[in-house]
């Protein structure tokens, strides 16, 4: 039995509570010791692994657009949106929310649509951009502008370009549409003119078109 002074502290100056934290502390330190190699190897591997960084300024690239390879500088937060209308002046791109919400902005990457505003410029790497500007062949518009003229599908027009080019791809995958094909396809694009009608009567009206 340990030998203790009145006070309750052992004869050799360490009390059980100081020795307790102690222990504590050194298991602690053991433990962080121990870890911590494993925490930080995988960072540095991450690091040494991963693609090169790009940016903060403005770096060189080449997009594809309408068939034709354009060299521009943009900063690696530019959207798609954003390069098309400003460096490029492409400007039947509309951004209206800018947020992926209307779906105005509505390009082709490999004819697949996509929301330009919501897709950054260096993202679309090698891939081929379509804008509304290259769906007219001349001076022939595409039949789904034609149908959309001929049906009134258009007031204010913002929405438009997107719709068009919704509506366009869905004739590429779906020569024969139904009314519910059409409505799917549109399905993400916010018309405040609700001229939601006139486009899926346009749409299969430029389906007809094609096939005659």
């Amino acid at each position: 039995m340990a030998v203790s002074d009145r006070a309750g502290m052992p004869a050799n100056g360490l009390s059980r509570r100081s020795l307790l934290c102690g222990s504590a502390i050194a298991t602690a330190g053991t433990a962080v010791i121990d870890v911590a190699p494993a925490l930080v190897w995988p960072v540095e591997a991450a690091e040494g692994s991963g693609p090169p960084v790009v940016g903060p300024g403005s770096v060189p690239m080449t997009l594809t657009i309408n068939g034709v390879a354009r060299m521009i500088h943009v900063e690696p937060r530019t959207t798609l949106a954003e390069a098309l209308r400003g460096q490029l002046g492409l400007t039947g791109t509309k951004v209206a929310c800018n947020r992926g919400a209307c779906s105005a902005c509505t390009v082709w990457l490999d004819h697949v649509p996509v929301l330009s505003c919501m897709t950054l410029a260096i993202d679309a790497g090698a891939r081929h951009v379509t804008t509304i500007e290259a769906l007219a062949a001349g001076g022939t518009l595409h039949p789904v502008q034609e149908a959309f003229i001929a049906h009134d599908a258009l007031q204010c027009g913002f929405c438009t370009p997107g719709m068009v080019m919704s509506c366009a791809a869905l004739l590429e995958r779906t020569p024969d549409p139904t009314a519910e094909d059409v409505q799917n396809a549109i399905s993400g694009h916010l018309c405040r003119c609700g001229t939601y009608p006139h486009v899926i009567a346009a749409t299969l009206a430029a389906a007809k078109a094609r096939k005659g």
